[in-house]
């Protein structure tokens, strides 16, 4: 299938769905049999199974390289071209076969299944306003109201209409996007990571108003996603996807806490608890993967800690472990969940307690936050301070509020520091006036009592391309980070082993590296100069919960081995909890709450800091 010259139009009676297991929804009004993708290199989706009922919500996880996003633009009809697809397609009661010809995804898309991206921009046109856009898909008389309509049904005002994208905030835009894919009244839709860029509460106000939506449309739901405490506080049933074949599928939560292939085990143990640090974050070794590298055998065998031989020798087949839970493993029964090891009584950079949160009775004003030395315990010579923000603020040109209203910040010399908040809270502002890519209107920053110099902090992006030239190869760029800071390329290979990669990494460019080994080069690069500080905005949000956790067991070694300190911006408070000692959290250009990590994320005492972590998906198993 290519684009648009997808499949054709068989007949209704064939609506054989295969082996797939029984939601307990009902009729279900998509059925995918035996959907496989090919492209020129080979097999990117083998045979994948799916049903999705009315009202119902099915999970689709996976690393990147699973084959989540080829299935998807399987079921739109939007592969790109060279790569086709084959198999049955049931939608609403009409059949489809994948292979014959031309199917009718003009009429389909939208009318009966409608996809929702991750990022709106890219559905989203940025030269025409929300309410055109809205309207695009409605009958010509009474478009104006059914515009208002859908405009009042995802919880934005009339005026919206008349606003272009860029003018709203990244939660408007997702619902204004949620709009346009309903308004032709599509029985099931396929959200795409619809919240990977969200913060947590403007996630969960998001999933919120799609699962209100899907409630009272009677609406079907694939959420394709790499937040599997999303996935299990969210869906129905979980499909777990690798190297392009589906592995395990069932009960969300009976997947998630009592899974049955060794692959779901260990993806549920990278993801952080939010209760409590661990000295390391479990990982997944290796990588996945090309699908159609992988024949006659399992596909997670050489990554797999219970290989026997059987896994070489055939590729095991789907079958029922547990009532609708089914696994393509060859020793189920030997897969455990992988427990995360217990918090300590008292955490050791917790000493004290009671002097954690900041007290609800005796709040802290932005101007004052706790200082650095606070979590140390007595007896103990605080670190001198590296970083000290005093009293900044930004206003941007036409905003009503300032970005940045008097914020005061402290980081200890080898300590790590998160600042957490939402989407507009100033805290983006503040790490790009701490690193000189945004000028403040006032305060002062400096590093161990001097003002900031180039080289001795850096800056690590979210997107590691906003860092890579994608002309330049992996030791091009690093060069030319050493031969700036006076260093020469020599240094090459050893950056790139102080980042776990090897030295032939080097010859490679950033389009042939995945996102967790680009964000490697780019923290290598970064690194070169020198840096003491490393100014992280977002740098794992993107990436897979596997890939994540390797990420930032990398920058807890760093930080062990060069003494490094951190300052870190997230919206994830899992994320938070993990890599910092203490936390700043930012309400509104202002720091409304602060103290060791534990204890703000444990006993919050400001209501903005308690009603972050009320919006984090439902606890998983591993806490």
């Amino acid at each position: 299938m290519t684009g648009d010259t997808t499949a054709g139009d068989t007949t209704a009676g064939d609506t054989t769905a295969g082996d797939t297991v029984d939601s307990g929804f009902g009729t279900p009004l998509l059925r995918a049999r035996d959907l496989r993708v090919t492209s020129a290199a080979g097999h990117l989706v083998t045979g994948l199974d799916l049903t999705v009922a009315p009202g119902e919500t099915v999970a689709v996880v996976g690393e990147s390289g699973s084959g989540k996003s080829m299935t998807v633009k399987a079921l739109t009809g939007l592969l790109p071209e060279g790569v086709h697809a084959s198999g049955r397609l049931e939608l609403s009661g009409q059949a489809y076969d994948l292979a014959g010809g031309r199917a009718p995804w003009q009429r389909i898309r939208g009318a009966t299944i409608a996809l929702l991206l991750q990022d709106p921009f890219t559905s989203l046109s940025p030269v025409h306003r929300c309410g055109e856009q809205i309207g695009w898909t409605l009958p010509r008389a009474g478009r104006a109201a059914g515009v208002a309509r859908l405009l009042a049904e995802v919880g934005l005002p009339a005026e919206a209409a008349g606003r272009y994208p860029f003018q709203l905030s990244g939660g408007m835009r997702q619902r204004v996007a949620i709009a346009a894919a309903l308004a032709a009244g599509p029985a099931l839709l396929v959200a795409d990571e619809p919240t990977t860029a969200l913060d947590v509460t403007t996630q969960h106000e998001v999933l919120e108003l799609i699962a209100g939506l899907q409630e009272a449309r009677r609406m079907g739901l694939i959420l394709i996603t790499h937040d599997l405490r999303l996935a299990r506080a969210r869906a129905d049933r979980i499909m777990v996807m690798y190297a392009g074949r589906l592995v395990e599928e069932g009960p969300a939560a009976r997947v998630m806490d009592t899974p049955k292939h060794p692959y779901t085990a260990r993806l549920a143990a990278c993801d952080p608890p939010v209760t409590h640090r661990l000295p390391a974050l479990p990982t997944i070794p290796g990588s996945v993967p090309r699908p159609y590298t992988v024949s006659g055998a399992c596909a997670f065998a050489d990554r797999c800690d219970l290989v026997a031989d059987a896994c070489r020798m055939a590729e095991p087949p789907l079958a029922e472990v547990a009532p609708g839970h089914r696994a393509a493993c060859v020793r189920p029964s030997d897969v455990r969940p992988i427990a995360a090891p217990e918090p300590p009584p008292v955490p050791a950079e917790e000493p004290v307690p009671a002097e954690e949160p900041v007290p609800a009775e005796e709040p802290v004003p932005a101007e004052e936050p706790v200082p650095a030395e606070e979590p140390s315990s007595a007896g103990r010579e605080p670190a001198p301070a590296m970083l000290t923000v005093r009293g900044l603020t930004k206003r941007f040109p036409g905003a009503s509020a300032p970005a940045l209203a008097g914020v005061d910040l402290e980081v200890a010399a080898g300590e790590s520091v998160a600042v957490v908040g939402e989407s507009g809270s100033g805290k983006t502002t503040l790490a790009r006036c701490v690193i000189g890519l945004e000028r403040p209107d006032g305060g002062t920053v400096e590093f161990g009592g001097r003002a900031t110099g180039p080289r001795r902090v850096q800056y690590v992006f979210q997107d590691p391309y906003s860092a890579l030239n994608p002309g330049l190869t992996v030791g091009a760029s690093l060069a030319e980070a050493l031969r700036a800071a006076g260093r020469p390329r020599s240094e090459v290979p050893a950056l790139l082993d102080l980042v776990g990669l090897p030295a032939a990494y080097a010859r490679r460019r950033p389009r042939a590296l995945s996102g967790g080994e680009r964000q490697r080069v780019a923290i290598a690069r970064a690194l070169a100069p020198g840096a003491e500080v490393l100014v992280c905005d977002e740098p794992v949000s993107a990436l897979d919960v596997s890939v994540q956790a390797q990420v930032l067991n990398l920058l807890s070694d760093l930080r062990r081995d060069l003494g490094l300190t951190l300052l870190f911006i997230t919206h994830d408070l899992a994320v938070a909890r993990q890599v910092a000692d203490r936390v700043y959290v930012m309400h509104r250009g202002r720091v409304v709450e602060t103290g060791p990590v534990g204890g703000v994320l444990g006993a919050p005492t400001h209501e903005y800091t308690q009603r972050l972590l009320a919006s984090v998906p439902a606890a998983t198993r591993a806490e």
